[in-house]
């Protein structure tokens, strides 16, 4: 009878076994990433950034909607739209920026003021590839998602979490950093569905600006409709100006955030 017995619970034992599915691995976000640079294929972006100084309330957030279009190595062209009620603070920010081959049209706000009649858009030279909204994170870098996906302290339910220093992240752009800030960390939640690729980014980090106080930032970015058709057209030859016509007395700024990791720093 015990023969019998044993003889049942190993059978059971090894039916479970069985039956249990093996646990497939996640796909691979690089490889993911990479699949996705084609010509005339993006990816929509979602994004609120919002801005809290230490011992008062958070700011208003900074929205940014738009597309982004890809080429062999990443993205070569943007259409984005920022806005919400803290976006009025950031006037070196256009409400509208295209980014097509060597230049961005900037649009709204500073950047619609005192133009010549006829004229809607200001160019500027586009530096490196195009802004992608206003994440210290840049996912579209290969190395950079690969840094984040592999450093990550913990992987469930699609979420990569973890941390990665500016001093870092700096090294990864080919970027020079104030040392003071290298060690400052930036916590992240990246999420990627079941084809590996990234559906949302938060990210949080804290900067101290002397008598300015400690100002925390929280970014959550959403991507949507990898793969799909994007196409992004400069704006009217006869709507734009470039910067340089504007002349001295143009209340237009000067040049336009270049999204660099040192843009973060304070104005000493």
């Amino acid at each position: 009878m015990k023969r019998i017995i044993a003889g049942l619970a190993l059978a059971s034992a090894t039916a479970l076994v069985t039956a249990t599915p093996a646990q497939a691995a996640p796909a691979d976000p690089v490889k993911a990433l990479k699949k996705q640079f084609a010509a005339g294929k993006g990816v929509r972006i979602s994004e609120s950034a919002v801005n809290k100084v230490t011992g008062s309330k958070a700011g208003a957030p900074v929205t940014t909607k738009g597309v982004l279009g890809f080429g062999k190595s990443g993205v070569v062209s943007a259409d984005l739209r920022t806005g919400g009620k803290g976006a009025g603070l950031l006037s070196s920010l256009p409400p509208h920026t295209i980014t097509v081959g060597k230049y961005t049209y900037a649009q709204g706000g500073l950047f619609s003021e005192q133009l010549p009649d006829g004229k809607k858009w200001v160019r500027y030279p586009s530096s490196g590839a195009p802004r992608t909204g206003n994440q210290p994170l840049d996912i579209f870098r290969p190395n950079v998602l690969k840094e984040l996906v592999t450093s990550a302290k913990s992987f469930k339910g699609g979420s990569y979490r973890g941390a990665i220093t500016f001093g870092r992240l700096a090294k990864l752009y080919g970027e020079k950093l104030d040392k003071k800030y290298g060690k400052v960390a930036i916590k992240y939640v990246l999420d990627v569905n079941s084809k590996g690729l990234v559906s949302r980014l938060r990210t949080e980090y804290s900067l101290d600006f002397g008598l300015l106080g400690k100002t925390t930032s929280t970014v959550s970015t959403r991507y949507t409709g990898w793969g799909g058709k994007v196409t992004v057209k400069a704006p009217p030859t006869d709507q734009v100006i470039d910067y340089t016509e504007l002349g001295e007395d143009s209340g237009v700024p000067e040049e336009l955030p270049d999204g660099s990791l040192d843009s973060l720093k304070p104005v000493e």
